[in-house]
């Protein structure tokens, strides 16, 4: 999907700490916890809820997978999971990776639908409950399908927030990370950047700042950008 190697990197080695650190830890998250109520005697343990849905986006291909896998199957929950259409090989990957591993068959299952089939893998009845990431667009379209069965649904919506740098601020830091953080959410090379940054004058927008010039993956602009990037993120 286009992102950058040493970003790609670091969204693989995430999703593998993610997973170790699931693993490791699972029997402490799951113990039961001894409650001291007031009246009586009472402990709080966990139980799986069974199959649930997830419909994750493109962006971090591994990671929003991981993120999901590690916690969801410690806790005993099965999982199909919708990944985005245009990242199809990480999705059978990530698929192949658990089973790999050792995963039981049917734990973990890639499903290769377009978002209209989601709605029939919803009302099935053995679906206990749905997580998405992603616009605002679909989860209003999942929740309303989630809340029509009566099911439980967890939504991460998309956005974005302003970037705003005030007066007193090290432009030479704020720069190359807002541009870094910005391209880290969108790898969209000619996405308009919604920057602001205020100055004892007057508010700069990005644009008039000589530092933040476009993305352009040859010629002058892109050793401007690499040489703004910073080292842990340069472009490769």
């Amino acid at each position: 999907m286009g992102k950058l190697i040493n970003e790609a990197r670091g969204d693989v080695k995430l999703s593998a700490d993610i997973l170790a650190y699931y693993a490791n830890n699972a029997e402490v998250f799951l113990a039961p916890t001894q409650l001291n109520p007031k009246v009586g005697q009472a402990h709080m343990e966990s139980s799986p809820m069974g199959v649930l849905l997830c419909v994750e986006p493109w962006n971090f291909p591994c990671y929003q997978l991981a993120r999901v896998a590690g916690p969801q199957l410690m806790a005993g929950n099965t999982l199909v999971v919708k990944h985005a259409g245009c990242v199809p090989q990480c999705a059978i990957a990530f698929e192949k990776l658990l089973l790999d591993a050792g995963a039981p068959a049917g734990a973990y299952t890639n499903l290769l639908i377009s978002h209209e089939q989601c709605n029939q893998v919803i009302d099935d009845p053995r679906i206990k409950g749905v997580a998405l990431t992603g616009s605002v667009k679909a989860g209003r379209q999942v929740a309303a399908r989630t809340g029509q069965n009566l099911k439980k649904s967890c939504m991460e919506l998309g956005g974005s927030d302003a970037f705003i740098v005030l007066a007193d601020a090290d432009l030479n830091k704020a720069i190359p990370w807002a541009v870094c953080q910005r391209f880290a959410s969108s790898f969209l090379a000619r996405w308009c950047l919604s920057f602001v940054f205020r100055t004892k004058r007057r508010p700069l927008h990005w644009r008039t700042t000589p530092t933040l010039v476009w993305a352009d993956r040859s010629g002058p602009r892109a050793r401007r950008m690499a040489n703004a990037w910073p080292a842990r993120s340069t472009p490769g």
